[in-house]
């Protein structure tokens, strides 16, 4: 009988096609495992020297890995006589190539054939064993990706149990694609869209961006509807002037120029603010400019109104982000309040009085949240909560019962649900 045993590599063989593009992906998932640095941020070095497709196609793998990573880890472990620790090699390409397998419809050869090579002296037996046992048993994961454990603790202890389970159905299916228009649209044109709120479309995903109708002319822009309620709280401009607060990459900055204010647009990174200058190219809008770093810049004089959309831990863009969940501990959340307290406190004093300061952060964690407000609140008297009207927010989205709008997983499940946000518009004394 043939020896069936995998073949260790030589080092003049070749290795099989598309290993390059597995090869790019383990360092891709190592980078955000291992550093804790973000899946879009790290994938340009992960995936250098790939053709466009094939970065792509890296990135995907271990996007579903990351999504799928507590299900894929117990399939993992129950094939093992003693669980394989989290930081072994062969751990991590087991995991890129079930998700390969399971999620992705890889051609089993193909998944087989490349993820052997990137053992590297590794136990080949045992990841070819694991892999042959997969397809014999055809297994099968569920029907929802199951959160961390330790973010499922964390907001069934806040949210409740039903959050948890919202929050792994909404994971577990790729997010529509949501459309923000600077007028109306003819949805004529957008005959598969919904009208989820004014100036705003939603459209189920399979098709490129830049094919839709008008990209080119700008009259939309690609943004979440959760998203668009923070600008959308602000109301008409009417040539009054405000202060949009890191906002790069401009979603925000294009909702309230188009809504008739005088927008400062400012941001401390140079290359996202080459983004937002490029969207308002694009679509013919206009606001100022202003790279700084707004714990130490500030404005020449205060204005009309604020919009703090502050940095966080993005916990509420886990579905259409799945290395935050895996990236973020109690340590970070921590560490982004308390920045936040210091942009939030140095924002209040740029408001006019009367003014208002909207206050937004796309996270699911009440220390940046609805924490952050009660404790402003508390080391600032005379500003008060100034709740939407129902006019003011699409269907189906209200304000909870202190004046806050707070989106989670299952709200508008129906059409397609919504990234996770906080929102708080405060007027000044």
């Amino acid at each position: 009988m043939a020896d069936r045993r995998p073949r260790r590599r030589s080092p003049g063989d070749a290795e099989p096609p598309g290993t390059a593009t597995r090869r790019a992906a383990l360092r891709l998932i190592d980078a955000v495992l291992r550093r804790g640095d973000p899946l879009d941020i790290a994938s340009h070095a992960a995936t250098q020297g790939l053709p466009p497709a094939d970065r792509a196609f890296a990135v995907a793998i271990v996007s579903e890995t990351l999504r799928w990573m507590t299900d894929l880890d117990l399939l993992i472990d129950g094939a093992t006589a003693q669980p394989l620790p989290d930081d072994v090699k062969s751990r991590a390409v087991l995991r890129l190539a079930l998700a390969q397998l399971l999620v992705l419809k890889t051609s089993p050869h193909a998944v087989v054939s490349t993820a052997l090579p990137l053992v590297d002296g590794g136990p080949r037996r045992l990841v070819h064993a694991i892999l042959s046992r997969a397809q014999q048993e055809e297994w099968q994961l569920p029907e929802r990706a199951s959160l961390p454990p330790e973010t499922a603790e964390r907001w069934s202890a806040t949210w409740g149990d039903a959050m948890v389970e919202a929050a792994e159905a909404s994971w577990s299916a790729a997010p529509p694609v949501d459309l923000s228009f600077a007028a109306a649209p003819d949805t004529a044109v957008w005959e598969d869209a919904a009208a989820l709120a004014t100036h705003h479309l939603r459209l189920p995903r399979g098709k490129a961006i830049e094919t839709l109708p008008g990209f080119r002319e700008g009259g939309w822009w690609v943004q979440d509807l959760a998203a668009s309620l923070p600008a959308r709280l602000l109301g008409a401009g009417e040539g009054r002037t405000i202060l949009d607060l890191c906002a790069a990459p401009g979603g925000k900055t294009m909702q309230l120029a188009a809504a008739g204010w005088s927008v400062i647009a400012v941001d401390s990174s140079a290359k996202r603010l080459s983004r937002l200058e490029e969207n308002l190219d694009r679509t013919g809008l206009e606001a100022a400019v202003i790279q700084g770093d707004i714990r130490q810049w500030q404005p020449g004089e205060a204005t009309d109104a604020v919009l703090l959309d502050a940095p966080c831990t993005a916990t509420g863009i886990f579905r259409r982000h799945p290395d935050v969940l895996h990236r973020i501990e109690p340590r970070q959340i921590a560490e982004m309040a308390a920045l936040q307290a210091e942009l939030l406190t140095r924002a209040a004093a740029w408001v006019k009085p009367g003014g208002t300061l909207v206050y937004a952060t796309c996270s699911l964690e009440p220390a940046e949240g609805e924490e952050q407000i009660a404790a402003f609140l508390s080391g600032h008297p005379g500003w008060t909560i100034d709740p939407p009207q129902a006019e003011e927010l699409p269907a189906g989205i209200t304000p909870d019962d202190q004046g806050f709008v707070r989106t989670l997983p299952g709200l508008l499940a129906e059409a397609g649900g919504l990234d996770g946000f906080f929102i708080a518009r405060l007027r000044a004394p």
